[in-house]
């Protein structure tokens, strides 16, 4: 897959980790992915904000907890947007919480973030120098973004509204997001990805898909929804083994779902993504299981 150099508004485009013991993060990262990172902050500012690096193309980063928030580690996904002051205003309209309104990061570019009609946070990037992820969908870098959500429909509606984004519903009840049109940008960019696309059996649209849809179960009313990372890898059972001896946890044991072989890891602070290993012979099996939702 090439590099990327920007984004279609509409398709997330980064993802960062807040964590407590950034420094700590930063070594757990680099061990399990191999990232290198730089610190773009300067000496003496109150906090720290690592990009992590694969073959010198940006992945995602390691930052502090932002004052004024909890000191919890959890995983943030950013959407690309043309204008992140006219996407926070619609959001508000349709529903969501603005948390922290647009401001510039530097010359980087302008960012808000806001939580959906159900509480889940999300940040929305208009990009200057900062482009978002070059590296993706290769492993140790990000291959999707997640919504765990308990009701569907109501988050259908919304991001609907907010980003144009349409449901898919996949065989086996799985259902995805799709962007209309991005996937004319994306066979521009990589000539044959259609082709490739039909030849693996997914179904009609499936090249616009840009984020996932989990169900929460409804027995499980303490896991609040919310957005979450999926890493790509060349083998699940060994990555997670890999975590645990770096001090991680196992929330969901390597499992084979559609598509995929993966599991579900928490970072010594307590950070959970998705760890994923493509896996087109299990094209056929069901959708999503509830261990898998019920841990992410």
């Amino acid at each position: 897959m090439p590099e990327r150099d920007g984004y279609l508004p509409g398709v997330p485009c980064w993802a960062d980790t807040s964590q407590p013991d950034p420094e700590g993060a930063v070594g757990f990262y680099s061990a399990l992915f191999g990232w290198e990172f730089e610190d773009m902050m300067p000496p003496g500012a109150p906090g720290r904000y690592y990009i992590g690096r694969l073959r010198g193309g940006d992945v995602a980063a390691v930052g502090s907890v932002p004052p004024g928030v909890p000191p919890m580690a959890i995983w943030n996904t950013y959407v690309a947007v043309e204008s992140a002051d006219e996407t926070a205003s619609k959001a508000q309209a349709a529903g969501a919480t603005v948390v922290t309104p647009p401001f510039d990061v530097t010359d980087a570019g302008r960012m808000a973030v806001f939580t959906d009609p159900e509480g889940a946070a999300l940040s929305v990037w208009q990009a200057n120098q900062h482009k978002g992820a070059r590296i993706v969908n290769e492993p140790g870098s990000v291959n999707f973004n997640n919504l765990n959500t308990r009701d569907p429909e109501r988050a259908k509606a919304f991001y609907g509204s907010v980003f144009g984004w349409e449901p898919l519903e996949m065989p086996g009840g799985a259902a995805v997001w799709r962007l209309p049109g991005y996937g004319d940008y994306l066979e521009q960019r990589d000539p044959g990805l259609r082709a490739r696309v039909a030849e693996f059996g997914a179904p009609s649209g499936f090249e616009d898909v840009v984020a996932t849809i989990l169900p929460l179960p409804e027995d499980h009313a303490d896991v609040p929804a919310h957005w979450t990372i999926t890493f790509a890898v060349d083998d699940a059972d060994a990555i997670a083994e890999q975590a645990a001896e770096l001090g991680g946890r196992i929330l969901a044991p390597p499992f084979d779902a559609p598509w995929v072989r993966m599991t579900i890891i928490g970072d010594p602070q307590g950070a959970s993504f998705i760890a994923s290993k493509f896996a087109p012979e299990n094209k056929d099996l069901g959708g999503p299981t509830e261990t898998a939702v019920e841990a992410a």
